[in-house]
Parts: structure tokens; sequence; C-alpha cells
């Protein structure tokens, strides 16, 4: 009897808008210079993140995710991407969330070779540019919620799912 193939392991680093830039956007305030807002009592952080959607028909949807804390190692099995247009996810309340991203690859699938993965702490969201493949949100710790906002038509292309026939065991790296 032949022992089932173990799952490849990935460490998960702590997420950084230098590490991320090939894949999305960091959203966090303080990340580039603001400018004085509301009288004085706030500071506005404009132009945080690349949304964009090239469907003339597809209408932004403001959604809210709930999600169920995860453990770790937690194990890839699929990733999805949004080919049409950018999908950003900003917690609304969270403690850690993890994000695992991939670059496409020649026939326009995940390449799973160049899998990564990141931790995101309090007060990060991240912005994942159009077509990259990602594993939908991950929670951490606790429950969590986030606001969800992409272009939508109800079509095929809104949202695309890849499974795997391989595993990838994700960890927390340092």
């Amino acid at each position: 009897m032949k022992d089932a193939p173990s799952p490849r392991s990935l460490l998960a680093l702590p997420l950084t808008p230098e590490a991320f830039a090939p894949f999305g956007d960091v959203v966090s305030a303080g990340l580039k210079s603001g400018a004085a807002a509301n009288q004085g009592t706030a500071v506005r952080f404009d132009w945080s993140a690349k949304l964009e959607s090239d469907r003339a028909g597809a209408k932004p949807n403001l959604a809210v995710f709930r999600s169920v804390p995860q453990p770790l190692p937690f194990t890839v099995k699929l990733l999805e991407h949004h080919p049409r247009s950018s999908q950003a996810f900003l917690p609304m309340r969270c403690s850690r969330f993890l994000v695992c991203v991939a670059p496409t690859d020649a026939s326009g699938g995940p390449d799973l070779d160049g899998l990564v993965a990141f931790v995101c702490g309090p007060g990060q969201g991240v912005n994942y540019h159009r077509g990259v493949w990602h594993h939908p949100i991950i929670a951490l710790d606790t429950p969590a919620e986030f606001a969800m906002l992409a272009w939508e038509d109800g079509g095929a292309e809104d949202c695309v799912v890849r499974q795997f026939s391989t595993t990838v065991a994700v960890h927390l790296g340092d």
C-alpha cells in the first residue's frame, strides 16, 4: 500500500505593502501622506487601492462577510479569482486573518508553486487586483466581519474557482 503524499507546507508571514504589491494593495491608514479632514478631527488617506472593473454592466457590490475562525495549519484546497474586477476586503471586526495568493500560470490558472501566504493584523485590509488568484478570506483567532467591494453582474466571471488534487498546509511563520 502506497502512502498518500503529504501536503506541501507554506509559512504565512506578516503582511507588508511591498510583499503584497504583485497581488494587490494593503489598505491601511498611514501608508502614505494624508490630509486633514472633517474640520481637523480626522486624517484622510486618498487613493488607498486600485479599484477596477472592465464591465460596463457590472455594479459595485458592497457586501459584508462573517467568517468563523479557522485553526492553523490551514489546508488550501482551492483558489478563486475575479477576472473582471478587483476585490477589496476591509475588516470591520477582526483580530487577524489569513491571505493566500498566487500568480497566474501560462494557462491562465493559478501557479501553486508561487503560492504565498500572509497574516493580516488589526487595521489592515487587502484589495486583490483584477484577476489575482487568492483563497477565500480566512479569519484567525476570533470570529470576524469584513466589508467586501467588487463589481458584479451575476455572471460566471464574477468569481472563478479552481480546486486542486494536491493541497498546501499553511503554518504561521515569523
